[in-house]
């Protein structure tokens, strides 16, 4: 009995006991896998898929993850200055031996299945996992943003100069609404020009004129 399997992008035509190399499979060495993707089926009764065989599978044991013959890629281009550049490759395989080839009845199997290192259903389930971890540590985040910006807190983005970044630092040093700032004597401004890095800057904008208008 005899299958035709697809994987890789490549057609394979195998029996139980066969040893392949295929395009790197997400697997390690030892375990079980399943091909689904069968095209035919061969023996008693010959049957082709459209494009797939129905239940048919083809299992196999991964024996080891390898890699093909090193190939050397030379380009030189005459033209331009006797440019030329030499790029060296070796592909990732994955070597396989064939155990059993099923006519149907694949979905009742329990094996694993054979999936590309590269495919999209393999990278979309190496990348659940950090989406999740993900949302998890959005939560303290907003709980974070709340923080900054408490309840009865002045816009202090309405004075000159002074954008989202700006105003989290001064939120952070407890400065929250214009009377506050308009309040503010020489030694406050000394400061908070220290803290912040000003240098000079809150007499020049005029900030405490400013804050003392929009604090009425």
């Amino acid at each position: 009995m005899f299958a035709v399997l697809k994987t890789g992008g490549k057609q394979y035509k195998v029996q139980a006991g066969d040893i392949l190399r295929v395009e790197k499979l997400a697997a390690d060495a030892g375990e079980k896998i399943q091909f689904n993707d069968v095209l035919m089926v061969g023996g008693d009764k010959t049957v082709v898929g459209a494009p797939f065989v129905d239940g048919a599978a083809v299992q196999a044991d991964v024996i080891d993850q390898i890699k093909g013959e090193k190939l050397i890629k030379f380009v030189k281009r005459r033209r331009k200055h006797s440019s030329k550049r030499t790029v060296g490759h070796r592909q990732k395989l994955t070597l396989v031996r064939i155990t059993d080839i099923l006519a149907s009845g694949s979905e009742k199997s329990d094996v694993k299945a054979a999936i590309g290192s590269g495919s999209v259903a393999a990278v979309a389930v190496a990348a659940a996992a950090p989406k999740k971890a993900a949302a998890k540590k959005a939560a303290p985040k907003k709980a974070e943003a709340k923080a900054e910006a408490p309840a009865g807190a002045d816009d202090l983005k309405k004075l000159s100069g002074v954008g989202p970044a700006l105003e989290k630092k001064l939120l952070a040093a407890g400065v929250t609404t214009f009377a506050q700032i308009a309040a503010w004597g020489e030694a406050d401004i000394a400061e908070f020009d220290e803290k912040l890095s000003f240098k000079g800057r809150i007499e020049r904008e005029g900030w405490v004129a400013q804050a003392a208008e929009l604090a009425k």
